[in-house]
C-alpha cells in the first residue's frame, strides 16, 4: 500500500507549512497572538481562507475544495507543529462536519460558503458538566413552542465557543438525561436572545467557553438533521475529531522530539554534550518510537474515519486514541525529563508543546474510556 502523499497533497503540505512557519516563528509571536481579543488574529484566519484550508473537508458541490481525511491530516499536523491558535478544529472539523453530515441543502447553502471564506465561524456545544465523555449524556432541553423550539440548559468547555458566530447545540427533545434517543442538534446564533457566553483561556493557550441557554427561541429551520437522532451525527463528528487530533498530536510530538534532540546536542555537562550519554540517547529513541507509532495510527485514522461499518470504524478510532494518548504521554514526559527544569518553564517553547499534548490526551475521551470501547467491541480483529 502506498502511503506517500500525492503531488497535490505535497503542495498543500508545503503551503500550510510555510504559512504556519511564518506566523508562529517563535514563542513570543504565539503569545502575542494569544493576546488578541479572539485569542488569534483574524488576519491569519483570512489567510487560511485564501489558501483554501477552510474549505478542505467540503465537496465542490457544497462550495469547498473536495479534500478528505488525508488533506485534513496534513493541515492538522502543520497546526500541531506550530501550536497554532486558530479555531480550525472547532469551526472546520467539528462544526463543519456536523453541518456537512446533518444539514439540509438550504442549511449547507447558508453556512458552508461562510465557513469556507472565513466570514462565519462555528463551535460545537455538546459537553455538559456531568457528561464527561458520554455524548448521549444531555440535560439541556428543547421544547416545542409556537412552531419552533425553546432551549434551556448549559454547555461547558465549548472549544473556541467565544469566537464563533454560530453554535451547534445538542439538546434533548425527548427522553431522560442519559437516553441515547431523543437528542437533537440546533443551529443557534451566538448573539441570540437568551444565550450568554463566558469565554476564558485554556491551559494550552487556546480558548473555550461556558454557555448558558435561557429561553432561547428558535425557528424550525434551525433543527440540524432529524429530530431526536442527533447522537448519530455527534458520534460521527467525534470520529473526525479523533482523527484530526491524532494528526495534530503527531505534529506536536515531531516538533517536541526535534527540540529535545537539539537540546541534548547543545547542553553541556561534565565537559561534554549530554547527548553523548547512552542512557539519554536511548530515551530519545523511545520518544521517536512513540512518535512513529502515533504517526502510523494517525494514518490509520485517516483511512478508517469514513469506513462504512459503524462498529468497525468506532473500534478503530478508539484504538487510535489509545495509542496516540500513550504516545503523547511518553513523548511529553520524556521531553520534560530530558530538558530538566527548563522543560516546565513557561518561557520555553517545549513546555507549551507539553501542555497541548496533555490537553489533547483528554479531548474526546481519555485512554481508559477508549480502552473500554475497544474491549467492548471485542478488539480490532475478529
Amino acid at each position: 500500500m502506498d502511503f506517500d502523499l500525492t503531488s497535490e497533497q505535497s503542495q498543500l503540505k508545503d503551503s500550510v507549512d510555510r504559512l504556519i512557519g511564518a506566523t508562529y516563528g517563535s514563542l513570543e509571536a504565539r503569545q502575542n497572538l494569544a493576546k488578541e481579543p479572539l485569542g488569534f488574529a483574524e488576519a491569519n484566519w483570512a489567510q487560511f481562507a485564501e489558501l483554501g484550508l477552510l474549505g478542505i473537508p467540503f465537496s465542490e458541490e457544497e462550495g469547498g475544495f473536495g479534500g478528505g481525511p488525508v488533506e485534513t491530516m496534513v493541515v492538522m499536523e502543520a497546526l500541531g507543529r506550530g501550536l497554532a491558535l486558530e479555531p480550525y478544529l472547532a469551526s472546520v472539523v467539528l462544526g463543519g462536519s456536523a453541518v456537512r453530515l446533518g444539514g439540509t441543502a438550504a442549511q449547507k447553502d447558508e453556512i458552508i460558503p461562510g465557513v469556507v471564506e472565513g466570514s462565519l465561524r462555528l463551535a460545537l456545544a455538546f459537553t455538559e458538566k456531568q457528561s464527561r465523555y458520554d455524548l448521549f449524556d444531555v440535560a439541556a432541553s428543547a421544547r416545542k413552542a409556537d412552531g419552533g423550539y425553546v432551549l434551556e440548559g448549559a454547555k461547558s468547555v465549548v472549544i473556541s465557543g467565544d469566537s464563533a458566530q454560530r453554535l451547534i447545540v445538542s439538546a434533548r427533545t425527548s427522553g431522560s438525561r442519559r437516553d441515547r434517543d431523543g437528542i437533537s442538534l440546533f443551529l443557534v446564533p451566538a448573539n441570540a436572545e437568551g444565550v450568554k457566553i463566558h469565554g476564558y483561556p485554556t491551559q494550552d493557550g487556546g480558548r473555550a467557553a461556558e454557555i448558558a441557554l435561557s429561553g432561547v427561541k428558535l425557528g424550525p429551520e434551525t433543527l440540524l438533521g432529524t429530530e431526536g437522532e442527533g447522537l448519530a451525527i455527534l458520534e460521527r463528528v467525534a470520529d473526525y475529531a479523533i482523527a484530526a487530533l491524532a494528526a495534530e498530536s503527531v505534529g506536536i510530538m515531531e516538533a517536541l522530539h526535534g527540540l529535545t534532540v537539539d537540546y541534548l546536542k547543545t547542553r553541556q555537562q561534565f565537559g561534554a554534550p549530554i547527548g553523548q550519554f547512552q542512557v539519554l540517547q536511548h530515551r530519545a529513541v523511545d520518544m521517536l518510537i512513540a512518535l512513529e507509532q502515533a504517526r502510523s495510527m494517525a494514518c490509520y485514522a485517516a483511512m478508517m474515519v469514513e469506513h462504512h461499518d459503524t462498529a468497525e470504524r468506532a473500534a478503530a478510532l478508539s484504538a487510535v486514541k489509545v495509542q496516540v494518548n500513550r504516545s503523547c504521554r511518553i513523548v511529553g514526559q520524556e521531553a520534560v525529563q530530558l530538558h530538566g527544569g527548563i522543560g516546565m518553564t513557561m518561557e520555553y517553547l517545549g513546555a507549551h508543546y507539553f501542555k497541548r499534548l496533555t490537553m489533547v490526551e483528554s479531548l474526546f475521551g481519555d485512554t481508559p474510556h477508549h480502552l473500554r470501547r475497544v474491549s467492548s467491541a471485542g478488539g480490532l480483529a475478529a
